[in-house]
């Protein structure tokens, strides 16, 4: 179907996914905007489009709803592997996916009605290397470094999972308010040290294997939840020893299941539902132009 789209989420963070090929329009910027847009578009935390590739079954692009491209996201990925299921790209409930943040490889659960309602993905390696964010400082790893937001001291642990992660922890028993991701998460977003900008989680441990975190994704603000970052930040809570793989992190919108391999490999799993499909109609598609 001509400019058709499919909308999906995990946990509360939503994505459309969607074939440039079937489009009338090109994927510019400002387009995106527009049709992540929740009062003048369809609506969405960003946008998963069908790429080539070569090295895996399949390949994504992933746009943030201000535009810019992100290299990769857990629930998008959970949400662009029911939309290949469910739109019959493949029939097969195992693949790889080629994304800008690296291969990950996917298994799809099907529930009784056939529906791929969960999926587990092979998130890559955790590195806490400067250079793999990009981050300026000059150590040899990110482990509870220094930061000054504003007039205030903080301390961060800095992760890549393939997307850049900056992750502050409170003591267990603590806890971080909303109004606090609303003042800090942009400035840390934005912060000199993260030349490429960075997703920001504040978390705190919930038990020997569990997190709770909010989320402020770059490009995109407060989101419900969010697959790399929970990968993010059960990496970090593993290599500073305050829990123990697996690692349960809830976030607003819900619990992802996070196993850490001794070399910081990462597997996510994490359910997935679909909401709605359709297509864009002329008169939007006018406004585009």
């Amino acid at each position: 179907m001509k400019n058709a789209f499919f909308k999906g989420h995990g946990l509360g963070n939503d994505y459309i996914a969607l074939d440039p090929d079937d489009l009338d329009f090109r994927l510019t910027p400002k387009n995106i905007r527009a049709v992540c847009d929740r009062h003048w578009g369809a609506g969405a935390d960003g946008i998963l489009a069908v790429a080539s590739s070569r090295r895996a079954d399949f390949g994504v692009r992933i746009y943030n709803p201000d535009g810019s491209e992100a290299q990769k996201s857990g629930n998008g990925l959970r949400i662009f592997a029911r939309y290949l299921y469910a739109s019959r790209r493949t029939r097969r409930k195992s693949f790889t996916v080629e994304t800008k943040g690296g291969l990950v490889a996917i298994d799809l659960h099907l529930d009784k009605y056939r529906e791929a309602s969960d999926a587990t993905v092979e998130m890559g390696k955790a590195t806490f290397e400067p250079g793999a964010l990009p981050c300026v400082l000059k150590v040899k790893e990110l482990l509870e470094r220094s930061i000054k937001v504003g007039a205030e001291s903080l301390s961060f642990t800095g992760v890549s999972v393939g997307n850049p992660h900056c992750v502050l922890f409170r003591e267990k028993g603590k806890s971080w308010s909303r109004d606090e991701l609303l003042r800090l998460g942009p400035q840390l977003e934005n912060h000199r040290l993260f030349p490429q900008r960075t997703n920001v989680q504040l978390a705190v441990p919930t038990g020997p294997h569990g997190l709770y975190i909010l989320i402020w994704e770059r490009g995109a603000g407060e989101t419900q939840a969010s697959g790399s970052s929970s990968c993010a930040v059960a990496g970090a809570a593993v290599r500073l020893g305050l829990v123990k793989s697996p690692v349960a992190v809830k976030a607003p919108g819900g619990t992802l299941h996070i196993d850490v391999d001794e070399d910081f490999s990462l597997t996510m799993k994490g359910p997935v539902a679909d909401v709605f499909q359709g297509r864009f109609t002329p008169s939007f598609l006018r406004a585009l132009s």
